[in-house]
């Protein structure tokens, strides 16, 4: 499936620098019509930020806007009964995103121009919602057994939801959960095991029909992750970090070779990095980081590595101008096209 969708085509992680949702999806259908991902605009509210926008609905939470803190106050309550209910069903009608919380989510739902290839969504994942968000006393959630299950069974329904609002898009799915904090995993940070992690991950995108991402801008365990069967699409910060990906290389041509693809973030969002780079020297840096793949045991063609590829910025392009993510965009449009003529992608 993979190979018939991707072939180096442009999409983006999600966030955005605009504050008109009507703005931002203007941008996704310039740019990325064919992988079109939903805006997310963390900067017109604090709502739509990463760990509010997803947290609607969760029994017991509240969002202190002043004080900058999404805290679950009474997690045991007659919601959460009801959370335990609706999860046993399947039922994920009432985990929505409304508009006070993603208004590009509905943006995008609303536009009837948009006839893209795949629908990406995004949504915090379950690692860094639950370190997130705390207790009354401080303690991150994800470290009490019983909040940390209300919790996954929580976001279960609201990718569930979130993918079936996409498929009235297209058919071709593509739901990537954000993981930044997993780049402190193995630190004492983080006192999770490998267990804990992928268990969580897998809760999540066990319950998807279409195909599964999980976005992670830094450097982690990446065999841990290369190794999830529920996994089809990893996103990493390949500007910065390829070789951090090229340690695990054998795990990477086993990953190709099972169908699934890479999303390599090539455009850089540091303002200043992305002054320095062209259209022609990001190529260059990709086709050798796509190649690295193509040499010693186990082999993947280069061709094939193509047809298993994603092309993305690094991370959220919310901490850049209007301008700038204009100009990131552009410039991943470009390269998309370029490096589809140059391997015979169209």
């Amino acid at each position: 499936m993979t190979k018939a969708l991707f072939n180096m085509l442009p999409t983006m992680i999600g966030s955005m620098p605009y504050t008109d949702p009507q703005k931002a999806m203007f941008a996704v259908i310039k740019y990325l019509p064919q992988i079109a991902a939903w805006p997310q605009l963390p900067r017109r509210d604090y709502f739509e930020q990463m760990t509010p926008q997803f947290s609607q609905q969760f029994p017991g939470l509240v969002i202190d806007v002043d004080g900058n803190a999404t805290v679950l106050e009474q997690p045991f309550t007659e919601e959460l009964i009801g959370l335990y209910e609706n999860y046993l069903a399947n039922d994920f009608s009432k985990y929505n995103l409304s508009p006070q919380y993603a208004s590009g989510f509905n943006a995008y739902m609303n536009t009837a121009s948009l006839s893209p290839i795949v629908a990406k969504g995004q949504m915090t994942g379950p690692i860094t919602f639950g370190t997130s968000v705390k207790d009354v006393s401080g303690r991150a959630i994800i470290y009490d057994k019983n909040k940390r299950q209300a919790m996954c069974m929580f976001l279960r329904l609201k990718a569930m939801w979130q993918e079936s609002m996409l498929r009235t898009h297209s058919l071709n799915t593509l739901l990537f959960l954000d993981e930044p904090i997993l780049v402190s995993f193995g630190s004492a940070y983080m006192p999770l095991s490998r267990y804990e992690v992928t268990d969580m991950l897998s809760q999540i995108m066990e319950s998807l029909q279409g195909l599964k991402g999980l976005h992670i801008c830094g450097r982690t365990d990446w065999e841990m992750l290369l190794e999830m069967p529920q996994l089809d699409v990893l996103n990493f910060d390949a500007y910065q970090y390829a070789y951090t990906l090229e340690i695990y290389h054998q795990q990477v041509k086993a990953f190709f070779k099972q169908g699934k693809a890479i999303a390599w973030g090539i455009v850089p969002t540091n303002a200043e990095e992305l002054k320095n780079e062209t259209m022609s020297s990001l190529r260059d840096r990709l086709e050798e980081y796509m190649a690295f793949y193509t040499r010693g045991e186990n082999a993947v063609s280069f061709k094939e590595v193509c047809a298993l590829s994603l092309l993305t910025p690094t991370c959220g392009l919310s901490t850049l101008t209007e301008e700038a993510c204009d100009t990131a965009l552009q410039m991943l449009s470009e390269l998309s096209r370029s490096m589809r003529n140059k391997h015979g992608s169209y």
